[in-house]
């Protein structure tokens, strides 16, 4: 009897520690297969690209010499953001969804460049090795400010510019992430799975379900990367567009949450300010990601915009 307690108690701490060995891991397996499964549902294949200074992993699909569009995600994220966005709009269009540099399957050097500015660039190299002339570029959030930063430097070879919800100008309002900042707390920044449960709902005001286990894989995973993001962020916090808005010429939309908790929407104000032109929608009810909240009403809004583009 006593030889089967102790080989109970055994068997229950090798199942803890199996546990506690592979928890996250099963997660991280769970959150990376289901989206990409998810993406390859919507027509969107994966694939490499060598741009020259590295390789930039890609979501691609749609029709072969179509318009080209361009998703570019935010800080941190990647571009598994975009698919459920991204479907309504493959049937018509050539789609292309990369992972920046230090972010998704994309690698990370501590020696590259991490700023807007560069992070344009390899955009660009993108597209030319894609042979991708001329594109329509939408990003969020940092990517947002790439968006416009691609516009305003590579005009001839943006079709138009959709910025949602992005960095780069200083808001009339602060959001809640600035007076974050302002106090020395990066809410992106955190090293317990509870810093995480924190940040998480301040990315969206409706953030689509996941599971626990899964989300803790996702908390891990920012863990891990903290001293990367830290130096992306820093390279990223370098740059602004706002003294270079005027210079703005293409079709542009802008499209914007009304509850954003990591950039306030007042920000809309400078924008329209200095592109008067500019078409901006704010969205009620929606926080930082309107492309992963409400998919289908963002994307109608950009294909009502890109319907409307005069040639």
């Amino acid at each position: 009897m006593k030889l089967f307690v102790k080989a109970a108690l055994l068997l229950v701490v090798l199942f803890a520690v199996w546990t506690t060995a592979t928890y996250p891991l099963i997660g991280e397996i769970v959150f990376q297969k289901g989206a990409q499964l998810e993406a390859h549902l919507y027509g969107l294949q994966k694939s490499a690209v060598d741009i020259g200074e590295l390789e930039m992993v890609t979501y691609q699909g749609g029709p072969a010499g179509a318009e080209t569009i361009v998703m570019v995600h935010g800080y941190t994220a990647d571009k598994d953001v975009w698919p459920r966005f991204a479907r309504h709009l493959v049937d018509d269009y050539q789609v292309v969804i990369p992972d920046l540099a230090g972010h998704g399957e994309t690698a990370f050097k501590p020696d590259w460049d991490y700023s807007i500015a560069a992070q344009s660039q390899r955009i660009a190299k993108l597209m030319d090795a894609l042979n991708i002339n001329k594109a329509h570029i939408i990003g969020n959030s940092m990517g947002g400010h790439i968006a416009a930063y691609f516009a305003i430097h590579y005009p001839q070879r943006t079709l138009s510019t959709a910025p949602v919800d992005p960095a780069g100008v200083v808001s009339p309002e602060a959001s809640d992430m600035e007076k974050m900042l302002a106090q020395g707390n990066n809410p992106f920044l955190f090293d317990t799975r509870d810093g995480f449960r924190q940040f998480y709902p301040m990315t969206m005001e409706k953030a689509p379900w996941l599971p626990g286990f899964v989300l803790d894989a996702v908390a891990d995973k920012y863990i891990a990367l903290q001293a990367q993001n830290t130096a992306i962020f820093t390279a990223i916090s370098s740059t602004s567009v706002q003294n270079d808005l005027a210079r703005l010429k293409a079709p542009t939309l802008l499209i914007w949450g009304d509850h954003d908790r990591l950039l306030h929407v007042s920000a809309t104000q400078v924008w329209s300010a200095a592109v008067p032109q500019m078409q901006v929608v704010i969205m009620p009810g929606i926080g930082h990601m309107p492309m992963v909240e409400a998919p289908a009403e963002t994307a109608a809004i950009y294909r009502n915009f890109l319907d409307n583009i005069t040639p």
